[in-house]
């Protein structure tokens, strides 16, 4: 199965004709001697004792865990000292918004280069975290000058509930993710992404919000709709990650898995904050 975030897609995370593109050949020339060579977590079950040695240079939880870490942790200290910083001036409020634009428009830059390397580059996803935390610093400041901190709150808050829900659904089995689960989340998010793109371009050519989708009744179920599309991509980054791990992806894998968690992160903490601004009864 192919992955749908496109940090993976062109990387070995997929398991297409039998194995991953990236270290298939290797696992593969492994099953000719070892029969456990396609899995060196294998354990004997009579003696629980592992079957094959584990190989060096692979990637781990514990790798993965590091790297989000360092990712995370750099958007949210640029996200902190943006704050600080750069507070919004209502009398100014659109030099703000062309800081937090600018920002967005880097870190997107950053992340066209990691997804088309053909190896993850740690300063680039380190450099997309660092933009991406400006812009998320300057648009929370902005919510909570205009709306309160409390909102802010919240969606840290909200955006940590639906990781940790996830995580224990995925890891209960209750969420099954296979190709029909993929396809329908892709469809689906394409949809939401072409829905707002028409809504942006409405809202930039006939002024006021568009076609509604992002204020009042309609905008408060896109929002809830963003999450969920969300909380679908932090389960098919789980199994990219399990995935990985269970097949033995190079270790440098890690800052990939690392660089998709922050992205799905960070999409479901925009979303929180603009469900929570318009449940607050701003639009």
């Amino acid at each position: 199965m192919r992955s749908s975030n496109p940090v993976f897609s062109r990387r070995g995370f997929s398991r297409d004709n039998g194995g991953y593109a990236g270290f298939d050949a290797q696992q593969q020339a492994g099953t000719a001697t070892n029969p456990y060579a396609t899995n060196p977590y294998a354990t004997d079950p009579a003696t629980g004792m592992p079957q094959a040695p584990a190989r060096a240079g692979v990637m781990t939880i514990d790798d993965v865990v590091s790297r989000t870490a360092m990712t995370l942790g750099t958007v949210v200290l640029t996200a902190t000292l943006a704050w600080v910083a750069l507070p919004v001036d209502p009398a100014n409020v659109n030099k703000s918004y062309g800081i937090a634009i600018g920002a967005a428009l880097i870190a997107f830059v950053f992340a066209m280069i990691q997804s088309f390397k053909s190896k993850a580059v740690p300063a680039v996803i380190l450099a997309y975290a660092a933009f991406e935390g400006v812009f998320l610093g300057v648009i929370s400041s902005a919510v909570s000058t205009y709306i309160g901190a409390g909102v802010v709150v919240q969606a840290v808050m909200g955006t940590m509930c639906v990781f940790a829900a996830v995580l224990f659904a995925y890891k209960m089995r209750w969420i099954r993710v296979n190709r029909r689960f993929t396809g329908f989340v892709m469809a689906a998010a394409m949809g939401f992404m072409l829905l707002m793109l028409a809504n942006l371009l409405f809202s930039v050519f006939a002024g006021g919000d568009g076609l509604g989708f992002r204020s009042g009744g309609l905008g408060i179920l896109f929002g809830v709709i963003g999450v969920i599309l969300g909380a679908c991509f932090l389960a098919l980054d789980f199994k990219q990650v399990e995935d990985g791990v269970t097949y033995g992806a190079p270790r440098e894998e890690s800052w990939l898995a690392a660089f998709g968690l922050t992205m799905t992160l960070v999409w479901i903490y925009l979303e929180m904050l603009r469900l929570f601004q318009l449940l607050s009864g701003d639009d």
